[in-house]
């Protein structure tokens, strides 16, 4: 298993990719993805990786590059030069300093998510017997060493961190599971993974936080369903891809809220493959319209409008409150495009209807739309069209803090703060702003972080005054 080190003292992980190539892994992309994601041939990452080039990267590609690493483009060309530099010291025969882990006698890396992300640690396996992978404790060092048994243990590490919560006899269901998914691997443990999925979005944005962050556990659950996906039984196979999907679409939310928007659209574009393959064509179309909304984030109305007409447009049968949202989106999207204010109120009005009509249609997707967030779109649009005190007068009217949850909430009094800030209000937009970045500091929210940055920039005619540098200082 590569990445995974073992044996007796002075054992390490000795690999030394590239400053470029680390930064691509480190942002989630193999070769291939990056490749797939820039629309060019898989060899000319590898050249990049390895420093094999003479210009680099072709001028109407380095924009879209320096996204998918989330560089500046002067980042990019730090990037590429120290590449350069690193594979003409491995080819000297030089000492490059790679990250080195020595590992204690007889232990294993263990992979375990750290904010998301996977750590690899050194662990006794003996320490693992009463959590379920009673083999190793009893196995000779070889045989516990062995590749079978270290892609055993890294399965099980993946999914054990889905469900931090379960009870000994569940983690020794999960290890034989990870051990033989084709044979353990069942109903009952995808329904166990569901049951956490749904524990997660229910607190999500909540003022009680969960004791692991919803992303590790999701992230988690995705891992071992890509991990043993390929290995489980046709029936099982389709429910878990099945939740993959709506695993995909939900880690998707969580990254777009944490400002990281590149592995958001992975996982959106993840979540539409599964969904693609168990035929749920109502997740496909559910999924487009998150990435409309994430087309949003970026400002980007022209991805915004091809996405929510290809959503109102295609063949799924999406549920009510799913096209009211829709429709709504794609208000915004011509309001932003300079669409008349009466094209704009009459599409508003659609939605409107749409929802007040799906009161008696039960689904889990867009339960969660109702009249109030509706009303914060709707303030949005006005906005977007050029009237912001009619937004204010909107956000004024509907926007309480028992409305939404905590971090919701902070997020809406930022758009609240930029329409004040439009209107001519700059003190109000001020102090409006600061109770936003409040709770966008105790969320985590980098959403809201970067909506309060671009109030700041409306703000700049007024920087000099007191309640505009106080909110400056908090952004």
């Amino acid at each position: 298993m590569e990445g995974l080190a073992h044996g007796g003292e002075g054992a390490m992980v000795d690999e030394k990719p590239s400053p470029f190539a680390r930064r691509r892994e480190t942002m989630g992309f193999s070769q291939e993805a990056l490749a797939e994601r820039l629309g060019i041939d898989v060899r000319t990452v590898r050249r990049w990786d390895t420093g094999d080039f003479v210009k680099g990267p072709q001028p109407w590609i380095r924009d879209k590059l320096a996204r998918c690493l989330q560089v500046t483009l002067e980042g990019l060309d730090e990037l590429l030069t120290a590449t350069v530099k690193h594979e003409a010291l491995v080819a000297a025969g030089e000492v490059v300093s790679p990250e080195i882990t020595t590992v204690p006698p007889g232990a294993v890396m263990l992979p375990v998510l750290v904010d998301g992300k996977p750590v690899l640690l050194p662990v006794d396996p003996k320490a693992l017997a009463g959590r379920g992978f009673p083999t190793l404790a009893t196995e000779s060092r070889e045989d516990a060493m062995s590749p079978l048994s270290r892609r055993s243990l890294l399965r099980f590490s993946i999914l054990a961190s889905a469900l931090p919560a379960l009870d000994v006899e569940a983690h020794q269901h999960i290890a034989a599971a990870m051990e033989d998914a084709r044979r353990y691997l069942d109903t009952d443990l995808v329904q166990r993974l569901r049951d956490q999925l749904v524990s997660c979005k229910s607190s999500d944005g909540g003022s009680e936080a969960m004791k692991t962050p919803p992303l590790p556990i999701v992230l988690g659950i995705l891992g071992a369903i890509e991990e043993a996906a390929r290995e489980v039984q046709p029936g099982v196979r389709h429910q878990l891809l099945s939740l993959g999907a709506e695993c995909g679409e939900f880690a998707g939310w969580l990254y777009r809220d944490a400002g990281d928007l590149t592995r958001a659209l992975y996982w959106h574009d993840r979540a539409i493959e599964w969904s693609q393959v168990v035929g749920d064509t109502t997740m496909q179309g559910y999924v487009l319209l998150k990435k409309a909304q994430l087309a949003y984030d970026e400002r980007d109305p022209h991805r915004m409008l091809d996405l929510t007409q290809a959503v109102r447009g295609g063949s799924w049968k999406l549920p009510l409150r799913v096209q009211a949202e829709a429709v709504q989106q794609e208000a915004r999207a011509e309001a932003m495009l300079g669409a008349s204010l009466a094209s704009v109120e009459r599409k508003l009005g659609e939605a409107r209807q749409l929802l007040s009509n799906s009161m008696n249609q039960e689904c889990a997707l867009g339960a969660h739309y109702n009249d109030t967030l509706l009303t914060m779109q709707t303030a949005v649009c006005y906005t977007e069209a050029g009237k912001p005190r009619r937004s204010v007068d909107l956000y004024s009217e509907a926007l309480t803090e028992n409305s939404f949850s905590p971090r919701d909430y902070g997020f809406f009094l930022s758009w609240m703060s930029a329409s004040l800030a439009l209107a001519g209000e700059p003190d109000e937009a001020a102090r409006t702003g600061l109770e936003s970045a409040k709770r966008a500091s105790n969320s985590s929210s980098q959403r809201t972080h970067r909506e309060l940055e671009r109030v700041v920039e409306v703000l700049a005619p007024w920087q000099n005054r007191p309640a505009v540098k106080e909110l400056q200082a908090v952004v």
